[in-house]
């Protein structure tokens, strides 16, 4: 599950009013959510933002990516938007580490197996003797309909 900071709509019509919620990044946007974590107001004069910066960072630190919205909103409060790992930190503070840090390369993706044609039909399509004898009362009834309004 890969989660996104975003800005999800509330208020009326013509009212705009975001709520800052971390959520699943397959969920619609005023969707389910994990966590709020604050609000931004656009209609305000200057417009008003509240974030819990400490559960932002939290997010972060643990892999969530903030949308485009949210990053420029979070720059000027000086949230870090990127997320540091650690092991390449430790890797560049140290050159023990870096030595003892093991390399891998980078594994080839398996090929998707292509899915199979569908199946065709190769005699035609068994229909019950009720609904041929259905289907053929409405194609008289209508042409019986027509004919009575030629003669009238």
């Amino acid at each position: 599950m890969s989660v996104v900071i975003r800005l999800m709509r509330a208020g009326a019509k013509k009212r705009p009013f975001y709520r800052m919620v971390a959520a699943d990044s397959r969920r619609q946007r005023d969707g389910r959510f994990l966590e709020i974590l604050g609000h931004y107001n656009p209609l305000t004069t200057p417009y008003e933002l509240v974030v819990h910066k400490d559960r932002v960072e939290s997010w972060i630190s643990k892999g969530a990516q903030p949308s485009e919205q949210v990053a420029s909103l979070l720059r000027p409060l000086g949230i870090s938007i990127h997320r540091a790992p650690a092991l390449k930190l430790a890797v560049a503070a140290d050159p023990a580490v870096a030595a003892a840090a093991p390399v891998t390369a980078a594994r080839p993706k398996a090929a998707k197996p292509k899915a199979k044609p569908a199946a065709r039909r190769t005699s035609a399509r068994k229909v019950s003797a009720r609904k041929t004898a259905k289907k053929a009362a409405r194609k008289t009834g209508k042409t019986k309909a027509k004919a009575a309004a030629k003669k009238s």
